[in-house]
């Protein structure tokens, strides 16, 4: 259930996009109709309605999101807020503008803002974000925590800089499928490789630890290693 309400909005975004932007001109009746009270001139074109309907899907999808966690009494976490936050300002801005460059603004914001939070709560309350979120099921040595720590820092920078670079090279179409995609893809690979370098440690400690069945017998020791 959480991982569907984790992906809904940035799912609906894709859907909404794509089904617009294959009937331009039907969506843009439709938006001119619906949201020409909220769009600057009252009038949305074929070339700006799949992005504006895509962009109002995925704020109320996120507001959904919200609504259902509360309802639930789950906490919201507060990155969802900040989220929220960004979705509705920068979201807001490309309805009424009807412009795409908000809304293609929006996940280089928070790409760095991660970047940014993790970097300040290391270098000025000396706090690892990911050893507080983490550290009770994993224990691994300090430098790997700092290097983890580095590592997100730099990444989160790295993909608001590839997410800029395409919505300005690119269609708005390869753009939103680049959102939708390729920084999925690239986040999926970077966990896959965290993960990899963690296990390392991992095991070493694992291996490090005494072994209680060690003393008694050979056979022991092997089940329990395997």
């Amino acid at each position: 259930m959480k991982l569907l309400l984790d992906f809904l909005p940035i799912i609906l975004f894709f859907g909404a996009f794509r089904l617009a932007d294959a009937h331009a001109d039907v969506a843009a009746r439709f938006a001119t109709d619906h949201l020409g009270f909220a769009v600057s001139g009252g009038v949305v074109g074929p070339a700006e309605a799949p992005v504006l309907l895509a962009t109002v899907v995925v704020i109320l999808a996120t507001l959904l999101q919200i609504t259902v966690l509360l309802a639930m009494r789950r906490k919201v976490d507060t990155m969802l807020w900040v989220t929220f936050a960004l979705i509705a300002v920068l979201g807001g801005a490309t309805v009424w503008f009807h412009n795409p460059t908000f809304i293609k603004w929006k996940p280089s914001v928070l790409y760095w803002a991660m970047s940014v939070g993790l970097w300040a709560s290391q270098a000025f309350f000396g706090k690892n974000v990911l050893h507080s979120l983490v550290g009770e099921q994993l224990e691994l040595p300090p430098a790997v925590w700092q290097r983890l720590n580095f590592a997100w820092i730099a990444f989160f920078a790295l993909m608001g800089v590839a997410n800029l670079y395409v919505a300005y090279s690119f269609s708005t179409s390869t753009w939103a499928s680049f959102k939708v995609f390729g920084l999925s893809g690239v986040m999926l690979v970077f966990m896959v490789a965290q993960g990899a370098y963690v296990s390392r440690y991992v095991k070493d400690e694992a291996s490090a630890e005494p072994d209680p069945l060690a003393e008694k017998t050979v056979g022991a020791e092997t089940e329990h290693r395997s």
